[in-house]
């Protein structure tokens, strides 16, 4: 749902409470609420004395609080919170910030389960308020101009989907992320997973079918690190979706097969890789904009590789397009950018994925 227009003062902006300042919080979720026209980051939640102190110079006239009971405590001086912290928190810390009378955005995974991601929408849609799930990766510069191309029809009927999401990472990196503690939602499953699993869900609908298969492939990791999933959607579409950590040689990013003709497209959207660099979006005029050498291409019986096809100019990415519409829908009761119940059929698939892998069938839906 979109929740009820707020009554703030048309002429201020919505103050937001951020909880969380790791690297969801500080690399994306505090930048991009600053550059947004119509919201102001007013409160940083974390109880570590060096994120406090990170905040507090990169934001100079933010509160910073230890905990979000502080935040929760004054609930009428805010209008959103958002909720990046770590995943096993999201479901208590949406449910806190909605029995307070607080519209939402979480980071995602949303939770942990389909049936916790549906209890929270209903909870939303009882108090006449937004639950967002944030899916920055609907805003990748790749997807953006695949879509483009699915509109106009340049590929034909879509056979098939292909989209990897891999890194080259040897050696775990530890963390919450990669436990094996089934508690705290960790594995490239879901981390990574999330976003190839929403995005082939927004092209092609939902899924009838699931098969999957995650390995635990470097020395000391604990959780899923190289992981394959295959959709069968209900529009006769296959999706095959990659995530790893364990990749040596990177394949494409974007293959897509269709009876007219097919787009390959490499390399990841330029967007994290600037805010983990400090760069800040409305600061420069090329903001998700990539060079001409990583444009994918267009076209049929030829290798990308050697030149097959034409080139198609790369959309350039729009994460800042994602909370601009965060704020009409608080402000003008606009259309929800994420609807809790999509993410709610993503993890359906998650789940599915995880049964498929442990139990080597193919899950139907």
């Amino acid at each position: 749902m979109t929740g009820t227009p707020l009554d703030s003062s048309p002429g201020s902006p919505l103050r937001v409470g951020l909880v969380g300042y790791g690297l969801a919080g500080s690399v994306f979720h505090a930048p991009l609420i600053a550059a947004t026209e119509d919201l102001v980051l007013d409160t940083v939640v974390t109880s570590n004395p060096e994120r406090q102190q990170q905040a507090r110079a990169e934001f100079p006239d933010v509160r910073v609080a230890a905990g979000a009971d502080e935040l929760f405590d004054r609930a009428g001086e805010l209008d959103l919170v958002v909720v990046a912290s770590p995943n096993k928190t999201h479901v208590p810390l949406a449910t806190a910030a909605l029995k307070a009378g607080l519209p939402v955005v979480v980071d995602k995974p949303v939770a942990g389960t389909a049936a916790e991601a549906r209890a929270l929408a209903e909870l939303a849609e009882e108090r006449g308020l937004l639950l967002s799930v944030f899916q920055n990766r609907r805003w990748d510069n790749d997807f953006r101009t695949l879509r483009k191309l699915l509109d106009e029809g340049e590929l034909g009927d879509v056979w098939r989907f292909e989209s990897r999401f891999e890194r080259w990472r040897p050696k775990p990196k530890g963390g919450w992320r990669e436990s094996g503690d089934p508690a705290e939602i960790g594995g490239l499953l879901y981390d990574l997973g999330s976003h190839v699993v929403d995005q082939a869900l927004v092209l092609f609908g939902p899924a009838a079918a699931v098969y999957a298969e995650t390995d635990v492939r470097r020395p000391g990791a604990e959780t899923d690190d190289d992981t394959f999933i295959a959709l069968t959607h209900t529009s006769g579409v296959r999706s095959h979706l990659y995530v790893s950590a364990t990749t040596a040689q990177l394949g494409p990013r974007f293959r897509v097969l269709g009876s007219r003709a097919g787009y390959v497209k490499y390399g990841l959207d330029p967007q994290e890789a600037a805010l983990r660099e400090g760069r800040r979006p409305g600061t420069a005029a090329d903001w998700g904009v990539e060079p001409e050498s990583l444009w994918g291409r267009v076209g049929s019986g030829e290798s990308p590789l050697t030149g097959g096809g034409r080139p198609e100019p790369t959309l350039p990415g729009d994460y800042p397009a994602y909370y601009a519409a965060v704020a009409r829908a608080l402000r003008e009761g606009g259309p929800n950018p994420v609807p809790a119940l999509e993410a709610a059929a993503a993890l359906q698939v998650l789940e599915a994925a995880r049964r498929s892998a442990r139990d080597g069938v193919t899950v139907t839906l």
